[in-house]
Order: C-alpha cells, then sequence, then structure tokens
C-alpha cells in the first residue's frame, strides 16, 4: 500500500485583535473558574499561546509530506512577504504557498495514497487540515478521521496514528510524547536542533518560516522511523 507520512504546524490569531464577542466566548469558562485575578490572568496568557490548536482560532502554516516507500517528502509553508523561494534539501522540497494554496497540494498529492502515518494526528492533525480546508473552501479528497480501529478502517484512507497504536488505544496510562517515544526506540528527535512545537508562532513572527519548515520535515523523520518500528515489531 502506498504509505504517505504527514504532519503540521499551526499558529493562533492573535488575541488582543479579535472581537469583543469572539473574546468574551473564549474567555467566559476561565472567569468562572478562576478563583481570583492572578488565576484569572495565568489561565488568559494560557489559553492565548493555545489559540493554534484549535482550526476556529488558527491556522496552518506547515504541512509536511514523505513518501513512506521513496524517503522522499516535501513542506508546504507558510512565508508572508514573498522573499522566500522554493529549495531542495537531502530528500525534502521546500516550497512556500498560502495556506488555502497548501491545503489543495496536499489533498491533490493525499489522492494517491491508501495509508497514512501521523503521531497523534487522530486528534490533531486530520481534524484541523479537514476542518481549516472548509473554511478555506477547499474539500478534502480523503476522510482521514473516520474509524480509528485499524481493522474496521477503509483501504482508501487507512490512517495509523502511531500515538493510539503504541499506546494501544489508550491501554497504556502514559502514552508519551514523539520525543520520549523517538527516544526509548534510539530514534533521533525533532527536537535534538532546540526547535518544539511550541517555538512555531514565535518563528512565525520573527519571520523565520524556513526553520518552521526544516523543524516540521524532522518531524516527518522522526515518526517515518518511528512508524518502521511499529510495523517491524508491534503490528498485527
Amino acid at each position: 500500500m502506498a504509505t504517505l507520512v504527514l504532519d503540521i504546524e499551526t499558529i493562533g490569531e492573535d488575541f488582543d485583535v479579535l472581537d469583543e464577542t469572539t473574546q468574551e466566548a473564549l474567555t467566559r469558562w476561565i472567569r468562572h473558574e478562576s478563583s481570583d485575578e492572578g488565576e484569572y490572568r495565568a489561565a488568559l496568557e494560557d489559553l492565548k499561546d493555545g489559540l493554534g490548536f484549535s482550526p476556529l482560532t488558527g491556522e496552518i502554516v506547515a504541512i509536511g509530506i514523505l513518501d513512506a516507500e521513496r524517503g522522499k517528502g516535501a513542506v508546504y509553508y507558510q512565508a508572508p512577504g514573498g522573499t522566500e523561494k522554493a529549495s531542495e534539501e537531502d530528500r525534502f522540497k521546500y516550497e512556500p504557498m498560502t495556506e488555502a494554496d497548501m491545503l489543495r497540494r496536499f489533498w491533490e498529492v493525499a489522492e494517491k495514497y491508501d495509508t497514512f502515518v501521523t503521531f497523534n494526528g487522530r486528534s490533531f492533525d486530520a481534524p484541523f487540515l479537514m476542518i481549516r480546508s472548509a473554511i478555506c473552501g477547499v474539500r478534502p479528497s480523503k476522510n482521514l478521521v473516520a474509524n480509528r480501529y485499524l481493522n474496521l478502517q477503509s483501504r482508501n484512507a487507512r490512517h495509523v496514528d502511531l500515538l493510539e497504536q503504541l499506546s494501544f488505544y489508550g491501554a497504556l496510562r502514559r502514552r508519551g510524547s514523539l520525543h520520549l517515544w523517538t527516544r526509548a526506540f534510539g530514534i533521533e528527535s525533532p527536537k535534538t536542533a532546540g526547535v518544539t512545537g511550541d517555538d512555531v508562532g514565535a518563528l512565525f513572527r520573527e519571520g523565520k518560516f524556513g526553520d518552521i519548515a526544516r523543524y516540521n520535515a524532522r518531524d516527518l523523520d522522526a515518526t517515518l522511523a518511528l512508524y518502521r518500528k511499529f510495523e517491524e515489531f508491534l503490528a498485527f
């Protein structure tokens, strides 16, 4: 089966420029749950930092894909300003484009694959991709959020979420991050270069778009290496 590893990077909107009604809708629950002003302020900062986790208050700034059989991939990424050009390094092509164009390109490529591999993609990457596609007026070519159990999934779009598989659908009490899983299996962590997913928003504001794209590529490599371990020892 043709297998595609995928990963996305996202950022949130600027809370301070949101309209009053939206701000109220987002903060209503923390006002009720905070016991004092200090607790509210801390919760508000957490909320602002987490706006990129929802497709309703965030957007995709990079979509990475890696062909598991050929070992070659691409990262489509936002680079406002028009100063960055498409490039190729090692096994990856890096192509700057708008979010809508990234999504169109991704779904065009996805049509050629029947197995999709992610780490925590069922809870994050896949639904985020599908909702942002609809918001941007792009129709997904595959349903990546269908039945979560591999034996019940369509062969047209089989989604292997490694976090679900390695934790046996949550039976493992502490599921662990990609860094912890790669470390345990002796795989180079994508975090070793000093960039994590928490840095993406700041890197985007600083105009370091290429750094985001290359971090995404390292995530793809780590996910593919972990998938190979899963296939060799734990897939039945």
